[in-house]
């Protein structure tokens, strides 16, 4: 019997800036690994407002200029499903991680995470919110987030009990 997939949902404000860049960067990460099939990735946002629109021009641009594909993602907001849905609910920042706590099913919290945990190399706390930036913010956040998810691959090759490649 093949098992469930892992569900990781990636969270902000609006769902057009940082969860839509870590979703295209994971979603890329765990296609190079092999792990497409075993792995379900979704983004959304605390807000509702953005609905169906597709993630900041400026987060494709900084995006696709590192080989990643934002375009098929279109924003929405978390809703009450997610939490029992999801295996991992990554928050963005404290703000958002906050929202989520206060919305979450109690039995579900563990759940919820801050992305910036996964990170390997970077010592920050969360993802900085990078709309009221310049292109460099954008830049930052897929510094971080491409590090975040690095470490989330290992954290779910182990939840899933699949040894690294070699």
């Amino acid at each position: 019997m093949k098992p469930e997939p892992f569900t990781v949902l990636f969270v902000c404000m609006g769902n057009i800036c940082r969860s839509p860049t870590a979703h295209g960067v994971f979603r890329h990460q765990v296609a190079a690994a092999g792990l497409s099939s075993q792995v379900v990735i979704d983004s959304a946002g605390t807000h509702g407002y953005h609905p169906g629109e597709p993630p900041d021009p400026r987060s494709q641009r900084a995006a696709r200029s590192r080989d990643y594909d934002l375009a098929d993602l279109r924003a929405r907001q978390v809703h009450a499903a997610d939490f029992s849905e999801a295996d991992l609910i990554l928050a963005m920042d404290w703000d958002n991680l906050a929202l989520l706590e206060q919305r979450c099913p109690p039995e579900q919290r563990h759940k919820l995470r801050r992305l910036a945990e996964f990170c390997r190399h970077h010592a920050v706390e969360v993802i900085p919110d990078p709309y009221e930036q310049g292109l460099e913010g954008f830049e930052r956040v897929l510094d971080l987030v491409e590090d975040a998810c690095a470490g989330l691959l290992a954290h779910v090759r182990g939840r899933l009990a699949i040894k690294p490649a070699r």
